[in-house]
């Protein structure tokens, strides 16, 4: 435990330093208020012994400035003074004080506080290491609760809240941004023929080949099933298209074999593209219906394919197929 003195006599200071070590604990002093507080905001105390009556800063303003920033470490203090009348008692403890001390100092007195001192230090050190394992434990709680347990990405829950903060960034900022929806080809087919087991670990393959072929500050979720959406930060929908025809290779290239496949002999996704824009009068559930239709769209052209949904004219043009 470290102990700051502060006491403008310089006597009474080197006594009570003296004390303070021979008793065990680590020490350093100030000759006043001002230069105690200095010292504590460099080097910090877990215990302050202070003179009541200093020139400048006296020992209940000292007491008061520390009990304004202790949020994280709680300082014990203790009043040094030779004041003995209650009321004196009663303003120091009000401002913040822990504990007094008669002058002339006496020893054994000076050892119980410090007893004290480090019962109370110690409790609040334990109590504030609980309390940032619980924030600790919460965090992981909250962030458990919004990843796929199957597949480690981002959930429907987590969809949802970024669909909402992105919404509100949209109204706010005027941004735009555009969603790609995909679908595994043929998976319930997959599923058949070699055993749900291997289906999950498709899925875990497919989300990974996703992710990994986004840009930075794209984010992939588990939409449902088979099903996977990703949010693009691009207001360009060729862009987009672009970026989803990417990830869709990537899906190919991963080579994961599907031996009931009619369109390939690897498990591949088809993929939706559609835009959405602050003032267009269409609402986000508009745009991932709009997605929807343009996914609809690549099966029916083949599969493992992307097709864009055009927001200006309302027709949906076919990005790129690979057969």
């Amino acid at each position: 435990m470290k102990i700051l003195v502060a006491e403008d006599d310089d006597v009474s200071r080197f006594m009570t330093v003296k004390a303070v070590q021979q008793i065990g604990y680590e020490c350093i002093s100030a000759a006043d208020g001002e230069a105690a507080w200095e010292l504590y905001l460099k080097e910090g105390a877990d215990a302050v012994i202070s003179d009541w009556m200093m020139p400048g800063l006296d020992g209940i303003q000292l007491c008061k400035r520390i009990r304004q920033m202790d949020d994280q470490l709680y300082t014990y203090f203790i009043i040094l003074t030779a004041l003995s009348e209650r009321e004196y008692r009663l303003e120091g403890m009000r401002a913040g004080a822990d504990d007094y001390l008669a002058k002339p100092l006496d020893r054994d007195e000076l050892q119980l506080r410090l007893i004290a001192a480090a019962r109370v230090t110690g409790l609040h050190r334990k109590l504030q290491e609980q309390a940032r394992e619980l924030e600790r434990l919460n965090r992981e709680f909250f962030e458990s609760g919004r990843i796929d347990a199957l597949t480690g990405i981002a959930n429907r829950l987590r969809m949802q809240e970024d669909l909402r903060a992105i919404k509100a960034r949209v109204d706010r900022f005027g941004d735009a941004f555009c969603l790609a929806l995909f679908d595994i080809d043929h998976f319930k087919l997959y599923n058949d023929t070699c055993g749900h087991v291997a289906g999950d670990e498709v899925l875990r393959n497919v989300a990974l080949a996703l992710a990994g072929a986004c840009r930075s500050g794209d984010t992939v979720y588990r939409y449902g099933g088979e099903e996977f959406l990703a949010v693009l930060g691009t207001p360009n929908i060729e862009l987009a298209g672009t970026i989803v025809d990417r990830m869709r290779a990537s899906v190919e290239q991963s080579a994961i074999a599907h031996p009931k496949s009619e369109t390939s002999q690897f498990v591949t996704v088809s993929a939706g593209v559609a835009a959405f824009y602050p003032g267009a009068g269409v609402s986000i559930d508009d745009a991932l219906q709009r997605a929807d239709a343009a996914l609809f769209d690549a099966k029916q052209k083949g599969r493992n394919r992307v097709v864009v949904f055009d927001p200006e004219d309302e027709k949906e043009t076919e990005q790129s197929a690979v057969t």
